[in-house]
């Protein structure tokens, strides 16, 4: 059998490999109009999940897809791993992810980052940040797109712990839409910064969503609670089955 760390080296190699190809061959694309970079994006981002699959053995369902509101919501995700920043593309279709405003500068990649309508913001900038992410996400949700954001605000190992950001707060009192949190176990597949990427089923799950109308800390507070709480369920479950 084809080891972990030969299956990941192989990943590896395509994904970078066909990320060039993809990239280069398509960046003309850059310059049409956004629907056709979109459909662009996701080519790349479907080679990306399918090369994962093949080589990898990493799939992934969704589970609470019945605690999905009508119309644009906000939804709050946990970030594991590198894969939700792929996946997340095909599992809430239109929806803009707010992104550091230094990824938009990575050649063709980040400016198609940027061209699909994601939401840049630029860290460590203060209550002008805010401005700027609570505008930019009112002009999405006239669009009629939903708005992804990350609220520890980067990638957090499985069992560590990061404050969660004032942003998602923010959002959620500028804005008077719901707030789905998600929550999942990524991270026990694909680890933060770990070349290793194990075999299995990444479990996301959609959950019940938090309606408008809350004070700041009462939201932060059940934010917190249903996405922490639901994560470690789903890193347990996980840990379960792999010891059977």
């Amino acid at each position: 059998m084809i080891g972990l760390g030969l299956r990941s080296f192989f990943f590896n190699v395509g994904w970078y490999a066909g990320t060039t190809i993809i990239a280069i061959v398509g960046s003309p694309i850059l310059l049409m109009p956004r629907r056709f970079v979109v459909a662009w994006s996701l080519f790349w981002i479907d080679f990306c999940l399918w090369w994962l699959r093949i080589t990898c053995r990493l799939t992934h369902r969704v589970g609470g897809l019945e605690n999905m509101p009508a119309g644009p919501v906000i939804f709050a995700c946990k970030h594991q791993s590198s894969w939700e920043t792929l996946a997340f593309s095909r599992l809430f279709p239109g929806a803009a992810t707010v992104m550091k405003r230094e990824l938009v500068l990575i050649p063709v990649v980040g400016w198609a980052m940027a061209r699909v309508g994601n939401i840049a913001v630029e860290r460590g900038d203060g209550s002008k940040a805010l401005r700027g992410l609570v505008k930019q996400a009112k002009a999405t949700l006239a669009e009629g797109r939903s708005i992804l954001i990350f609220p520890e605000g980067t990638r957090v190992a499985v069992g560590d712990e990061r404050p969660y950001q004032v942003g998602t707060a923010a959002l959620y009192r500028q804005l008077g839409v719901p707030v789905v949190p998600v929550a999942l176990n990524s991270g026990l597949f694909w680890g933060r910064r770990k070349f290793i990427k194990r075999p299995g089923v990444i479990d996301v799950e959609i959950l019940p969503a938090i309606p408008p109308g809350l004070s700041r800390d009462a939201f932060m507070k059940t934010l917190r609670e249903r996405i922490e709480g639901a994560t470690n369920r789903l890193v347990a479950d996980a840990q379960a089955r792999e010891r059977k």
